[in-house]
């Protein structure tokens, strides 16, 4: 039993299996700076500690928001929420959304000391996104933008400007490889949501998937892992052979599709979503090792 407001609590509000994500884009990033010869621990580091914070801040919004409009009740089909748990009081859950938010922004601080003052206003833009994906007036992941900006906040954004920060330039090797890993991630939200398709439609949650119907939410999630491995094939004809390792990551993506459309629907489909994890966390790791070699 999970006592309120607890540390055990809050690490299942903060969702940390999620956070690898996080790891994955900065060491891409940085690994991406290391070959070019600018590679800064010390702002791979911070960048680090502001992905994974602004991460969390989205994790607790949405466990808050979600639990607020309805979606988390007792039909929810995914992992379990804290606060439509009882885990977390409401009161306790504000309070730990404006403090990490706060956190993010103190670490955001830190990495002015390496760039200009024009970053507060991308660190401002990635605090705006993880509350405005699921709360506000016009939430993104209620409106079928979740998948636009998982892609641009958890690939272009944070792999661009960990490099840009390290190496003090901006190339289109990067903007492919920041893209790689938006797409490779995005398999994630297509499983979750293709999985919650039917409660979603009844808590007017418009995903894609709710959209466009469980067949695109199939063959998107397909297509989205080969689109990342695509994202490469340009660096791999400008003289990157190495990048090729990344075709290790399809037969794996595709044993998780087949399993996936043979599953369907109900709670059988978190195993696909543990498998999507995976997958990612490897397709970012044979990433990584192309770039190195």
């Amino acid at each position: 039993m999970i006592k309120t407001n607890s540390l055990k609590a809050w690490i299942t509000a903060a969702r940390p299996y999620s956070l690898v994500n996080s790891v994955i884009l900065i060491v891409v990033a940085s690994s991406l700076a290391w070959h070019d010869g600018g590679f800064r621990p010390v702002v791979a580091l911070l960048c680090l500690g502001f992905a994974m914070l602004m991460q969390t801040l989205a994790n607790l919004v949405n466990d808050y928001c979600d639990f607020k409009k309805g979606t988390d009740n007792d039909e929810r089909l995914g992992p379990p929420r804290a606060m439509a748990q009882g885990f977390i009081t409401e009161r306790a859950m504000r309070w730990g959304i404006l403090l990490t938010a706060v956190g993010g922004c103190a670490v955001g601080c830190g990495l002015l000391w390496f760039g200009s003052w024009e970053l507060i206003f991308v660190g401002l833009a990635c605090v705006i996104f993880a509350c405005l994906y699921t709360a506000g007036p016009y939430p993104l992941a209620y409106h079928g933008w979740g998948d636009v900006a998982v892609i641009l906040f958890f690939g272009l954004v944070p792999v661009g400007f960990t490099y840009y920060l390290q190496t003090e330039v901006w190339n289109a090797d990067v903007l492919l490889v920041a893209l790689a890993c938006g797409l490779s991630i995005d398999t994630m939200l297509m499983v979750n949501n293709f999985r919650d398709r039917e409660g979603d439609r009844k808590a007017n949650k418009r995903t894609v998937v709710v959209i466009f119907g469980e067949r695109f939410g199939k063959y998107a999630y397909l297509a989205l892992g080969f689109l990342a491995v695509a994202s490469c094939v340009p660096l791999m004809a400008e003289g990157h052979p190495t990048l090729a390792v990344v075709i290790v990551y399809l037969p794996f993506h595709y044993t998780t599709w087949r399993k996936m459309v043979r599953i369907d629907h109900g709670r059988e489909l978190n195993a696909c979503l543990s498998l999507t994890g995976r997958n990612i966390t490897l397709f970012g790791l044979l990433l990584t090792l192309g770039i190195l070699m």
